[in-house]
């Protein structure tokens, strides 16, 4: 109608009403990608690998890194394989010496009681798995077939070996321990010793210790070079304290980990306003250690992203001393509660330290004037008049 008057032009209407009303027109960023998730497992896919023979210069490996399906179907096929094989070839040396001919019974059998070739399998069983049921064997007749029974028994206790060996490392990998070392879901930074901190808290279920334990952090992030490079996973390793002293922890109960953010550290510049989904930022953490039951050194890891770190809280007391020893509530393991934390980086933190004056002046008045307050609307339950004293 519009168009007819000669108010918006034809062209500008017929494209209109091509439009979808109900698609948006601008989409909200997505969140950044993981490059280690929460559980600890690297968002990482490998495409375009020309040398796959390399994954066969070290088979063991390969078997193990295969998931349990894979691994079950290798596994009997390498038996049923290898019996099938070597019946094939006991099948035939019977065929040459004339043992499967019916009604010749003058000669002596390179092998007894093998009649056909389900005879013949039957035997390969029973030599490769040693079962020796008694109503078949190798007789002195034919020395090849003594070579090929030695050489199945070599055969047998090969296969037994590298895949009983990759059935026992599967179900003892190191990554099974690290499902009871636990993180916080959330990483804290607030005030401790009057320096801004990143906090994490980590803890292990377990009453089986990680002997030599040690923590490490990194930042990862993508950068540009100033020759113009753009590296997407630019890692940088973050110095983290602890009670210790040091990355090595004593984890008998949870521990508080925390990293000073001073001017060597890459979070100097970080900000409240930068805690947001936006940014691209990630904290990855890995614990490592020796499992004291088996010997095998495992590792946990985990990440934080720019919006699950929580500014301006710190984490709740857990352990308590009950009954002369000490207790972990892990119901608490991750409460945080709020605290004083001024809302600015570290590098503004240092260069006006005016702000923690500040911060501090206004903590301690708060409680004290809570208190003037309450007591001032206190009324007295009782009172005492010049009358009754006479």
């Amino acid at each position: 109608m519009l168009s007819r008057k000669g108010i918006i032009p034809e062209e500008y209407v017929l494209t209109r009403l091509a439009e979808d009303p109900a698609e948006p027109r601008y989409r909200a960023r997505e969140r950044r990608a993981r490059f280690v998730s929460k559980k600890g497992n690297c968002n990482v896919a490998h495409k375009n690998i020309r040398e796959q023979g390399r994954f066969l210069q070290d088979v063991f490996t390969t078997l193990v890194d295969l998931k349990w399906p894979h691994t079950l179907l290798i596994f009997t096929m390498s038996f049923l394989c290898s019996w099938l094989l070597f019946a094939m070839v006991w099948w035939l040396i019977a065929f040459a010496h004339g043992d499967l001919a019916p009604g010749e019974g003058t000669t002596v059998p390179c092998i007894t009681s093998i009649h056909s070739f389900s005879s013949a399998f039957l035997f390969s069983i029973e030599v490769q798995v040693t079962i020796g049921f008694g109503g078949r064997m190798v007789t002195e007749e034919c020395p090849l077939a003594i070579l090929i029974l030695i050489v199945q028994n070599i055969v047998g206790l090969m296969i037994n070996a590298i895949m009983l060996g990759c059935i026992f490392m599967k179900t003892a990998q190191a990554h099974r321990r690290a499902e009871t070392l636990i993180f916080s879901k959330h990483a804290v930074i607030s005030l401790r010793h009057g320096r801004l901190c990143f906090m994490l808290r980590v803890g292990d279920l377990r009453k089986s210790m990680i002997i030599s334990a040690t923590i490490h952090m990194q930042v990862v992030r993508k950068t540009t070079s100033p020759e113009g490079e753009v590296v997407p996973l630019h890692q940088v390793d973050i110095p983290m304290e602890n009670g210790v002293g040091g990355n090595s922890i004593f984890l008998v109960a949870p521990l508080i980990i925390y990293h000073v953010i001073d001017s060597n550290s890459p979070l100097y510049d970080l900000a409240p306003s930068d805690l947001h989904h936006h940014q691209d930022l990630e904290i990855i953490v890995i614990l490592e250690g020796v499992v004291e039951t088996t010997g095998i050194t495992t590792q946990a890891r985990t990440s934080y992203l720019a919006d699950e770190i929580l500014w301006g809280q710190r984490f709740v007391p857990i352990v308590a001393e009950e009954d002369g020893r000490y207790s972990v509530d892990y119901s608490k393991f991750g409460n945080t509660v709020k605290v004083p934390t001024p809302l600015c980086t570290a590098r503004q933190l240092d260069e006006d330290r005016s702000l923690l004056d500040a911060l501090t002046l206004a903590s301690a008045r708060g409680p004290l004037r809570k208190r003037s307050v309450a007591v001032a609307k206190a009324k007295p339950k009782f009172s005492i008049s010049p009358d009754s004293l006479s």
